[in-house]
Order: C-alpha cells, then structure tokens, then sequence
C-alpha cells in the first residue's frame, strides 16, 4: 500500500481544514516546499496536495506553489482541488504534475470525466467525498442527490483508474478511519483505491494495508504527530 502524505495550500501556505470547513483552519508551514522535502527525507515517494482556494473558485491560484513543490523535490504528485475543465488539467500536466484529480465536475459533469479519461488515462483520478452515504461537492459545502456507490460504479464503467476516497465525518477529526467503507469500496470495485479522511494512527494503516488497499492518504496526522510518517510508509509497505 502506498501511503500520500498530504498537504493542501491556502495562499501558498500549507494548513489543514477540520472537517472540509474554512473556517476551522490551521497554518502549519509558510512554505509548503519544507514539508514536501519532509516527506521525502521520511521514504515517501508520493504526495497528494490540494489547492484549498481553487476547491471553491475552480481557478489555479496555487499553480506556482504546485509546480515548485514537484520541480523542488520530484516525487510522485497528484493535484486536487477546483478542477472543473480541460484547460486546467491541461495546465497541471504541462506543468508535470503526474495526476489530477476530478471532484465536483465528475459529478456534474459525467461527459467532461469521459473525456480526460480517453485524453489522460490514468493521469486522471476522481475524488469521490462522501456524506451520509451521498456524494458531497463543491468544497464539502452541498450534498448532492448522487447516492456514493452508485457514482463509483458509474465512474468505473467510463474507464477511471484511480479513486479516491473521503469520509468528510472522518477528515481532521482524529477520531479513526471508517474501514468498513475501504473495504466495501475494494470488494465491489476494480479500482486503485485510496482512503482519504482520518488515518489518524498506524493501527488505521495496518487495518487499511490488511485490507490491501492500493493507498492511503495521510493528513492531520503527521501534522500533529500523531502518526510516524517513516513508521506508517514501513507498516503500509
């Protein structure tokens, strides 16, 4: 299992949301590129990052940011956050980023996933946010209609490789991982799957690695040191 220490990016700087919710933010680093340096120098070879600030405008206010951390200390980089048409998947891949991952648009907007795919392939991911069972977009502020796994059975059909996956009553809690939902997710569909939202100790890691998840992402956690971000890549490994 591959483990994604993540940082998202608010004005260049690396924080954390608790529970998907702007108002509830933490700065943890001015300078988001000594995180990923971090990561590396702890045996990562991937990082997911997420512009916060194009989650809500769909623009790339953070490309620059993006692209330093990626050119700076090269691992493997999957961007989310706001990406809505071709033109910024476009941008993020020109500028070398290895995966971009779709959001509300894949909910919106099924055509427009078709079409990365079939351009992209598997450069491109869905973020799939669950609430109560249904899928949430626009930054965790609306619940749509879409019931989850019905999404991720449509997702598949059209070819997607990757998804990945956040319990929003689990994100920047502290409180656990919902395995139940991983494990689903992996048993009925063959897909790359990621768990997002509440690895919050290595005992999660072990339970996700156990249920030979493809990855996991890592966020609050090694923040507040709750997790050991050496210890977790080994454990999931």
């Amino acid at each position: 299992m591959l483990i994604y220490p993540a940082i998202d990016i608010i004005e260049g700087k690396a924080v954390r949301l608790f529970k998907g919710d702007y108002a509830q933010m933490t700065v943890y680093n001015e300078n988001p590129v000594d995180v990923a340096r971090d990561f590396k120098a702890k045996g990562a070879t991937h990082m997911h990052i997420v512009d916060l600030e194009g989650a809500k405008s769909g623009a790339t206010p953070n490309l620059e940011t993006v692209c330093r951390i990626k050119n700076e200390v090269g691992l493997f980089c999957e961007i989310g956050g706001g990406i809505r048409n071709m033109e910024v998947i476009d941008r993020y891949i020109s500028a070398g980023i290895d995966r971009v991952i779709l959001g509300t648009a894949a909910v919106t907007e099924e055509g427009f996933v078709e079409k990365a795919v079939k351009k992209y392939g598997d450069k491109i991911a869905v973020g799939i946010d669950i609430k109560d069972g249904y899928v949430a977009i626009k930054g965790w502020t609306e619940k749509s209609e879409l019931e989850a796994f019905e999404f991720c059975g449509k997702m598949q059909a059209i070819g997607v490789g990757t998804l990945i996956c956040t319990d929003i009553s689990k994100d920047g809690a502290m409180q656990g991982t919902n395995h139940g939902l991983y494990k689903e997710l992996s048993e009925k569909f063959n897909m790359q799957i990621i768990a997002s939202g509440g690895v919050s100790s290595i005992e999660d890691v072990k339970k996700l690695r156990e249920i030979d998840l493809y990855g996991a992402i890592i966020g609050k956690a090694y923040y507040t040191g709750a997790i050991d971000l050496k210890e977790a890549i080994e454990v999931a490994q």
